[in-house]
């Protein structure tokens, strides 16, 4: 019991900002990391030393939710690990495993040995995040256990809440049940819509479902142990898992358009819950995530608390590639496609300060492992320049916007800058937009000239909403560094004379999106219809570009305003209809909008594979300068 001597109740010194809160933080010096120590502590505890635990110096940054007012004691025992990722919407990187097992402990230290001898400390310590340990109020799990189910469910998803920010994130959410924990998440979770669909993977060991008065509510990754012929029926059906393999011990049902939706059956004779776990982990939770990208309340299983901050359902299944930590000094993981990311926190942009003395400070680079071993050719690899949106992290803003997935699939690098406090406006910069403008170019300039696999001829840059006005300011100072860029839900800049002054021998293709329900300055939701600031910016590019400007006529072309030279239409994850109208040069899509029905303003992984797959086609002449376009990569 040497680490449980280690752990300690109290947190001293912690900034952890609200996810918008984050506005006014310091560009220099940011951290996405809290530093706090381990704690175990039962929910009673944890609702006494929350305050304190997570912002001690803040009693107004969040008070405690109260859908856990008169949650059963005696049932949940808390895990944290430590050194928890937080400070803006970093909070979302924790991984929290719910472990549901009808064993009842005398004590924490007891509870503690059952979680340590299942591996699943050692797990979350290198994953970063959470475990609830939940043990059932009576004998054996039921009706109350459900609401006990709901009331923490809520808890986690209240971004608004003190709660959220101690336990920590909700895309990486994965449950575990343990024989009569395992019939619980049957019965009682798989059953119910609000619930399942927020869960990123289960693993059940043991266990039964009623299946002649329960479904399953919806498609869930699941990995079951010994499980009955009817049982995996239903979760095959959930998941329309129309294809099945099978090797050894092991058959899988999977969905071929989705493969995410898949069922992992496994019969063993002997169960080792500790080997099944970090098979289930490794193979299976890794490998998904779920992300909030609908309005909230659709679903609720409840109304007492509906509207919370992202307490909604149901979330999108999405493609995880994780980032693993191993020790590594300097280093902060690596996923499992061989994407290695480290933390950069250098004052070699200080010769660029904002009027505030803020300057580019700290960055993240994602790079294939052939570019750091020597092994990638020169001018091999891609390179993104990937703007976050306000309040959110770099390193979670790649991860949700899923091109960290993608980098490791089509091999290509990004370098992820926090350069908040620099934007010009109620950001805090000041005044003057231009320092940013030159930071973030700088900053591609130093990747090209330090690795050199990178492809100067294939840089891309894009961002979300604040980050696709860091997008804009880009490539108005050096448009000529860039082969294609996507702005995202943007924020507008349209530059100086000077900047604008670039494009006199430039061109450069530019795909906008925007959704339903996004903010104002990209999609005018009252009337359906891209924005006047859209318009305009389509319009401008379209002129930067040598192109024809358009007439928008919504009444003729809803939406769009449009007809366009190329449209396309596609359901994206099985989920979200897109259209995308394209004004064509010789036959080139270079200047378009992107508009996907019934989404809301959020980070959705597939808007990165959006703009990779439109992306990929454009490269700069570096002789030249000019664009060129193939359309058979």
């Amino acid at each position: 019991m040497k680490r449980m001597k280690k752990l300690s109740l109290v947190l001293a010194g912690i900034m952890l900002l609200g996810t918008l809160g984050a506005a006014s933080a310091s560009a220099m010096n940011y951290t996405n990391r809290v530093g706090n120590e381990a704690t175990f502590e039962t929910m009673e505890e944890a609702r006494e030393s929350m305050q304190a635990l997570v912002d001690p110096d803040n009693p107004r940054g969040g008070v405690p939710s109260p859908s856990l007012e008169g949650y059963p004691e005696g049932t949940t025992y808390i895990y944290r690990s430590p050194n928890l990722w937080g400070v803006t919407a970093a909070t979302r990187m924790n991984t929290n495993l719910l472990v549901f097992t009808d064993q009842k402990f005398e004590n924490k230290e007891d509870a503690f040995a059952y979680l340590e001898g299942l591996g699943l400390i050692d797990i979350i310590d290198k994953a970063t995040g959470s475990i609830s340990l939940v043990t059932p109020i009576g004998d054996a799990f039921g009706d109350a256990d459900e609401y006990a189910y709901y009331q923490m469910q809520t808890a986690m998803y209240n971004s608004s809440t003190i709660d959220f920010r101690y336990y920590g994130g909700f895309s990486y959410r994965y449950v575990i049940g343990i024989d009569g924990g395992a019939t619980f998440l049957n019965d009682y979770i798989a059953s119910e819509m609000d619930y399942v669909s927020r869960i990123a993977g289960m693993l059940l060991i043991g266990g039964t479902m009623t299946t002649a008065l329960r479904d399953v509510a919806s498609f869930v990754p699941v990995f079951l142990v010994n499980p009955s012929e009817e049982l995996a029926a239903e979760y095959v059906k959930a998941n329309g898992a129309e294809a099945y393999t099978r090797s050894g011990d092991i058959e899988i049902a999977y969905n071929q358009q989705f493969p995410l939706r898949k069922v992992v059956c496994k019969t063993v004779e002997d169960i080792d819950c500790k080997a099944l776990i970090e098979e289930a982990y490794n193979d299976l939770f890794i490998k998904a995530m779920r992300i909030p990208c609908v309005k909230q309340g659709l679903y609720s299983a409840g109304t007492p608390f509906k509207g919370y901050g992202n307490d909604e359902a149901p979330y999108s299944l999405c493609e995880r590639d994780a980032i693993i930590s191993d020790g590594t000094e300097g280093v902060i993981g690596k996923t499992a496609d061989g994407i290695i990311v480290t933390e950069h926190v250098e004052d070699r942009f200080a010769d660029i300060p904002a009027l505030t003395g803020e300057y580019l400070e700290t960055w993240y680079e994602f790079l294939p492992e052939e570019v750091l071993d020597g092994t990638a050719p020169e001018h091999s690899i891609p390179l993104w320049l990937s703007n976050h949106g306000g309040g959110d992290d770099p390193i979670q803003f790649c991860d949700e916007i899923g091109l960290l997935a993608l980098s490791g699939q089509e091999r290509f690098a990004m370098v992820a800058p926090y350069y908040q406090s620099m934007y010009a406006g109620r950001f805090g910069g000041g005044d003057d937009p231009v320092p940013m403008c030159k930071a973030l170019c700088a900053i591609v300039h130093y990747m090209l000239d330090t690795y050199p696999a990178l492809d100067p001829s294939r840089v891309y840059v894009t961002g979300y909403s604040l980050g696709g006005g860091a997008t804009f300011h880009a490539i108005m100072e050096e448009p000529g560094l860039f082969a294609a860029a996507i702005p995202m839900s943007a924020a507008g800049y349209e530059g100086n004379d000077e900047q604008k002054a670039n494009y006199d021998t430039l061109e450069l293709p530019i795909l906008l999106t925007t959704s339903t329900y996004d903010l104002g300055g990209a999609f005018n939701t009252a009337e359906m219809t891209i924005s006047t600031a859209y318009q305009d910016t389509m319009n401008r590019f379209l002129a930067y570009d040598n192109m024809e400007p358009l007439t928008f006529d919504f009444e003729k072309y809803p939406i769009s305003g449009i007809v366009g030279d190329l449209y396309t239409k596609k359901l994206l994850n099985g989920e979200y209809w897109n259209h995308t109208w394209f004004q064509c040069k010789d036959g080139v899509p270079m200047v378009g909008v992107s508009y996907t029905a019934n989404l809301i303003h959020a980070l959705y992984p597939e808007f990165g594979k959006l703009a990779w797959d439109w992306a990929k086609h454009f490269s700069r002449n570096q002789e030249t300068m000019a664009i060129e376009y193939d359309p058979y990569i």
